[in-house]
């Protein structure tokens, strides 16, 4: 019965406008009467994001399910690809929603609303995990934005082409940027450090200058 309302919905919208469609149009053509509609349904704008509290729910579960050895970027990375997949479980249903939305106001704002719900779940756990550390709630606000601006960004593309490509891969391409912004730089092994880096080592009351020019002569800019 769900089906047949979301279909049906979809449907109508596609053929009259959003608008001009009413509740009572969808459940005469689902064959069903007004009552089961809002026992799947609060509202009109619901029936066009029938999956999202689903997804929400399972965001969280997978957030809750962390263990401290998990590094706090690449979760909830890897929670945001669980938005991404319901999308491309149903490419044609979530096309003909990001047409529709796009041209319906009252849409566009209920979807914005939808995407603060997901960011905040993921500052949320940002949050416990970096707590203690100096900005944490900063840090963590500023990582959830990332992630959602990256998948998002990855998301619309795949849409705007119809469904076409691979969306996971380009999601997944976004997501790296965030990782590679954020995340944790792996630790070198015990007593090791890499090429790269240099050390100086220097009495406190030593001058900037014979600082610069110690690591300059180190790295045989002298």
């Amino acid at each position: 019965m769900r089906d047949a309302l979301i279909a049906a919905a979809f449907r109508l919208f596609l053929e009259r406008g959003y608008e001009e469609t009413t509740v009572d149009d969808i459940v005469a053509l689902a064959g069903v009467g007004r009552r089961s509609f809002f026992r799947y349904f609060p509202s009109k704008e619901d029936v066009v994001f029938p999956d999202h509290e689903r997804c929400l729910a399972d965001m969280t579960a997978f957030l809750e399910a962390s263990t401290d050895e998990d590094d706090p970027v690449r979760r909830v990375c890897d929670a945001a690809r669980l938005v991404l997949r319901m999308y491309a479980e149903k490419p044609e249903f979530s096309v003909q929603r990001y047409r529709l939305t796009k041209r319906v106001p009252v849409l566009r704002a209920y979807e914005l609303s939808v995407v603060w719900r997901y960011q905040r779940a993921l500052a949320g756990y940002l949050r416990e995990r970096f707590a203690g550390r100096r900005d944490a709630g900063l840090r963590a606000d500023v990582i959830a934005a990332a992630v959602v601006a990256a998948h998002n960004n990855a998301l619309r593309a795949w849409l705007r082409s119809d469904g076409k490509g691979d969306a996971e891969a380009a999601v997944d391409h976004a997501l790296r940027h965030v990782q590679a912004a954020f995340g944790a730089m792996p630790a070198p092994p015990a007593g090791e450090l890499p090429e790269d880096v240099v050390v100086v080592v220097a009495r406190r009351e030593t001058p900037l200058w014979r600082v610069v020019q110690e690591l300059e002569t180190t790295l045989g800019r002298g």
